[in-house]
């Protein structure tokens, strides 16, 4: 870890970044008008924070109008194209996942798909693993506390899975970025090589304790996660846009908090970074990776911030944009998802924490 000298933070900017981060986390659950309109909320925020922070220039706003489209990580077109895919093919898709899940047997099925989703992220990117996750479930028709488990399992998957290469998601790419220079020169396969045995031991994990929900059918539209209507034209376009605000969320958010990130989170033991990174549940991992990540660090160190922001990202709507996606498309509450999303992240972290840590 760097020991350079910490910089100096005004009461002002480090209050109001506190005061930020309460709302963000308490206000989603305290009101549904906000949990509905979250990515708008979250855009507020940012541009709260950001003016805090005093930190508004031009290439923040080209970066927030921009990085949702870049060519290098297009996740607003990746969500529109395979929202149309999927729209044309969303009959077929269903009948097809009925079929493989009577086939294999529900509990079956569904480790594989928890795996198998989490694996292929890391290819196919978070984003349309979790779209497809989100057409999975749509068709499955079990009881919605079910599928609403399912959903925060796998996006728990997904989150962890997409780290294995630069292609799966954006920490991935920059955490290489980082650590392409000496001593490590990671390439393609870095992150793969130095955490795979974490990761997939994680993901066989999650597989099997959602092996075990219960699989009570339900036929009942009302009951289960989504009703069996065809998405229109109008709903695909308004996903993506809403995606568009989110992303310029988290680019404004990770800015605004930047300066109390440089001044009490880095300088700290990567013992003490592996916990206090469970902010990424709301912040943009991605961004307190470019924060923290070190060639300095020591390989154990790096593989215990990176394990601490992707364990973090599941276990709310906002710390991962897999959770954004299948939370607005299947319509699950950010106190529903929290219900599971943080006792089975507090489990899973300490899990990880034992073994990086204390083993």
């Amino acid at each position: 870890m760097e020991t350079a000298l910490a910089p100096v933070l005004s009461p002002t900017v480090l209050w109001g970044s506190v005061v930020i981060l309460l709302l963000v986390l308490v206000l989603p659950f305290a009101f549904k008008k906000i949990e509905h309109e979250l990515e708008l909320f979250l855009f507020v925020m940012g541009c709260a924070s950001v003016t805090i922070s005093g930190l508004w220039d031009g290439h923040l706003v080209l970066d927030a109008l921009l990085d949702p489209i870049r060519l290098k990580h297009p996740i607003v077109e990746a969500v529109l194209v395979a929202g149309l895919v999927f729209r044309a093919y969303r009959d077929k898709i269903r009948s097809n996942i009925l079929q493989f899940e009577h086939t294999l047997g529900p509990r079956l099925f569904i480790f594989l798909l928890v795996v198998g989703l989490g694996l292929l992220s890391s290819l196919i990117t978070a984003i349309i693993a979790a779209l497809v996750l989100s057409e999975i479930v749509s068709g499955l028709r079990m009881e919605k506390r079910t599928e609403t488990n399912l959903v925060i399992v796998t996006c728990f998957s997904i989150g962890l899975g997409a780290v294995l290469t630069p292609v799966g998601e954006p920490l991935a790419t920059i955490a290489v970025a980082k650590l392409q220079g000496d001593p490590y020169h990671a390439g393609f396969w870095f992150l793969l090589k130095i955490l795979w045995p974490y990761v997939a031991s994680a993901l066989v994990l999650l597989g099997l304790y959602a092996s075990t929900f219960k699989k009570t059918a339900d036929t009942t539209a009302a009951k289960s996660l989504t009703e069996d209507k065809p998405e229109t034209l109008q709903d695909v376009f308004v996903r993506a846009g809403k995606v568009y605000l989110f992303v310029m969320a988290l680019v404004l958010l990770g800015t605004g908090f930047q300066p109390m990130i440089d001044a009490y989170v880095i300088q700290l033991p990567s013992a003490a970074l592996y916990w206090i990174n469970m902010v990424s549940a709301v912040l943009d991992n991605a961004t307190l990776t470019a924060a923290e990540m070190s060639p300095k660090m020591e390989l154990k160190q790096i593989q215990g911030v990176l394990m601490g922001l992707l364990i973090a990202g599941g276990m709310l709507i906002p710390g991962n944009i897999p959770n954004i996606i299948c939370a607005g498309k299947l319509k699950i509450g950010s106190r529903d998802w929290a219900r599971l999303g943080v006792p089975l992240g507090l489990i899973v972290m300490l899990i990880y924490f034992l073994v990086l840590y204390v083993i």
